[in-house]
């Protein structure tokens, strides 16, 4: 079953205001099995930005859906130009404070898990172990057709072998790897086919339209279900795909925390609302709790 696209969200309720108390989220972690779900919003201090923020890539961007990108050749191409320079961004990217107070918080017990909406791998770079990648990973590569992974960095040398010379400058990139390019700078980009059966490749990653894998949305139910409490960071929670959690841990009971900028669609599930930046707010927790955060000098982004 494929989910309709949701790129935006209006409020439509007087939701509770925000704080810049971040009492309720140490207290939450003292009490420990936290389970964090982040969002684009934690990667904007590593410099890649969120889709919906004050200058969020929605306002100038639309991101791939998967049936344009199953049924449109020229929309491969376009995507595959664009997701081909973009990696270079990604794979430059590093974890800020807010990825490492996490993978601090996670080396000290407080955790119970981490689920991210992210593609980007920064979370698993900081350290945390176990990280569930909802929307999968930009790291792997996947064929449509006879279902063979590769590593992305493998693809990545055949789109340069295959396109000698392919140097745009990109206008922005976006938290789905995908650089803005113009029609006319992706020009004659070639696709390579998967190397196993010759068939289309895709990055392992749920696009827009697609529908996260019922046995990956399973797990993530019974981490709501094992922890005591969930923190959200950084995600408006627009899409059903981080939401439903939200609304299992409130219908179950669970406090419900939420460190972001602007409100979100789980603001009335949520305990508080602290709208701060993340790598501050974090750290601040951290130091709260007598929890070193290492300086980031050693870590590196995965893929």
């Amino acid at each position: 079953m494929r989910m309709r696209p949701t790129l935006s969200w209006t409020p439509t309720e007087d939701l509770p205001p925000a704080t810049t108390d971040l009492q309720p989220v140490a207290d939450a972690l003292s009490a420990g099995a936290v389970l964090v779900l982040s969002g684009a919003g934690i990667s904007t201090e590593s410099g890649i930005p969120d889709y919906r923020g004050e200058d969020g890539s929605l306002s100038r961007h639309t991101p791939m859906t998967y049936q344009d990108f199953t049924a449109d050749a020229q929309a491969r191409r376009r995507y595959w130009a664009r997701s081909h320079l973009g990696w270079r961004t990604f794979g430059r990217a590093r974890p800020n404070a807010g990825h490492r107070a996490v993978a601090a918080f996670g080396r000290h017990g407080l955790l119970s898990g981490v689920i991210t909406q992210n593609v980007d791998g920064l979370h698993q770079a900081a350290g945390s172990e176990g990280t569930v990648e909802l929307h999968g990973s930009l790291a792997r590569v996947v064929c449509l057709s006879c279902g063979a992974y590769s590593p992305r960095r493998e693809l990545a040398r055949r789109l340069e072998e295959a396109n000698a010379g392919f140097e745009p400058v990109a206008a922005g990139i976006n938290p789905d790897g995908d650089a803005d390019l113009t029609d006319a700078q992706v020009g004659d980009f070639r696709v390579v086919p998967c190397a196993v059966c010759g068939g289309i490749l895709k990055p392992d990653v749920v696009f827009f339209g697609e529908a996260v894998p019922p046995q990956r949305v399973e797990h993530c139910r019974r981490l709501v279900r094992e922890a005591t409490s969930l923190l959200v960071l950084g995600s408006s929670l627009t899409v059903m795909s981080g939401l439903r959690f939200v609304r299992q841990a409130a219908e179950a009971g669970k406090p419900v925390l939420i460190v972001n900028r602007d409100p979100t669609r789980g603001d009335r599930h949520a305990l508080a609302r602290a709208a701060l930046p993340l790598g501050t707010a974090l750290s601040t927790v951290a130091g709260r709790l007598g929890i070193p955060v290492d300086d980031g000098t050693a870590a590196r982004a995965g893929g």
